[in-house]
């Protein structure tokens, strides 16, 4: 399931590189990694000079000697970006959007009536820099989540990560 999910997400990619041209923002799209809460692949997509889409597909794994989980979420986000005016290729961003996530693992055993699914509205404020003559971005951020149903119901301000994208 992983690599359909990664050619499609490589193909999408690509099919955007070959059909968009390049406006006033520093960059059209951009895809790479994130490293955070876990890894995983993150796509960006400016529809305008300020606002942006992004798709975030992360997996983690956590084990301690006998109880290990493993979950995939997926994150769709619209973004506000600003430009900071004193550092060239330097912008700030805001924005929300939803996520889905999927446990898996021996949370279970010791959580009988857990969910192993749930979902979430999720905000967004970061850091993104362009590098000048380099094709690449590099990104900050934190994602404050509310889980509306499934294991985990509330408040969770741990995700957040670093991504590092190819932009073209």
């Amino acid at each position: 399931m992983m690599k359909r999910l990664l050619t499609t997400f490589l193909l999408f990619g690509a099919i955007m590189f070959c059909t968009q041209k390049a406006d006033a923002q520093l960059y059209k799209n951009g895809i790479g990694l994130r490293l955070g809460w876990g890894y995983g692949l993150t796509f960006k997509h400016f529809l305008s000079e300020k606002a942006a889409l992004e798709g975030i597909l992360n997996y983690r794994s956590y084990g301690v000697t006998n109880y290990n989980y493993n979950y995939v979420r997926i994150t769709g986000l619209y973004l506000i970006h600003n430009p900071i005016k004193s550092v060239e290729g330097l912008q700030w961003y805001y924005g929300g959007g939803l996520m889905f996530q999927s446990w898996g693992g021996d949370f279970k055993e010791y959580l009988p009536d857990a969910k192993t699914s749930n979902i979430g509205i999720v905000g967004a404020l970061g850091l993104d820099y362009k590098f000048r003559d380099v094709p690449i971005s590099i990104t900050a951020d934190w994602l404050p989540t509310f889980i509306l149903s499934g294991y985990g119901d509330g408040f969770g301000g741990e995700a957040g990560g670093l991504a590092i994208r190819y932009t073209f």
